[in-house]
């Protein structure tokens, strides 16, 4: 890390409790971490150390107005971290959280996963979720929210699998989906 960790950690946590944020908030940071350790535990993470990396600076930049979030976030992360390997795969994890697709990395998976692994909560939290993703949209006229949001939700329950690793797909994948189609239904 260039420069202070100590500032960086104290910058990263005031970045998550900017006021626009509902949902990107350190309440996910938290919970795509415990997964994270989770998931670890496996064994089954050939590099755990850039994905924790990447989910620390996945969502430090967040306008809900702006489709920059996840470029921003990586340039802190390089400027954080500095120039190197380890650098440039954190920033290409990052830059996996905006599409949710997989690159050619052996563990791209994983944060990809984590990152949705929201869907697979009990419903309690998955409503909560969903109440705070609309605060962070509330400038959207609420007809045009709930078609897009609709289209968002559709789109990650058609995906197959939804979860790309075997782990995530054992452990969430049949809830994700049960929850997805509740939360469709209710738009």
């Amino acid at each position: 890390m260039t420069g202070d960790a100590l500032a960086w950690h104290e910058k990263l946590l005031s970045a998550y409790s900017e006021p626009q944020r509902a949902y990107h908030t350190l309440q996910h940071l938290q919970e795509c971490l415990l997964i994270l350790d989770e998931a670890r535990m496996s064994g089954l993470i050939s590099h755990p150390d850039p994905i924790e990396m990447a989910l620390w600076f996945h969502d430090a930049v967040y306008d809900p107005q702006s489709g920059e979030n996840e470029a921003l976030s990586a340039q802190m992360a390089v400027e954080a971290l500095g120039e190197g390997e380890m650098t440039r795969e954190v920033v290409r994890l990052i830059l996996l959280t905006k599409s949710h697709q997989p690159g050619g990395g052996p563990d791209d998976a994983w944060i990809i996963d984590i990152d949705l692994a929201i869907f697979a909560q009990p419903m309690e939290r998955v409503l909560e979720y969903e109440r705070q993703i609309r605060r962070e949209y509330a400038w959207v006229p609420a007809a045009m929210y709930a078609e897009k949001r609709a289209e968002i939700l559709r789109s990650f329950l058609n995906r197959r699998p939804l979860y790309l690793s075997t782990w995530a797909c054992e452990r969430f994948e049949e809830r994700a989906r049960m929850n997805l189609r509740k939360l469709l239904a209710s738009i």
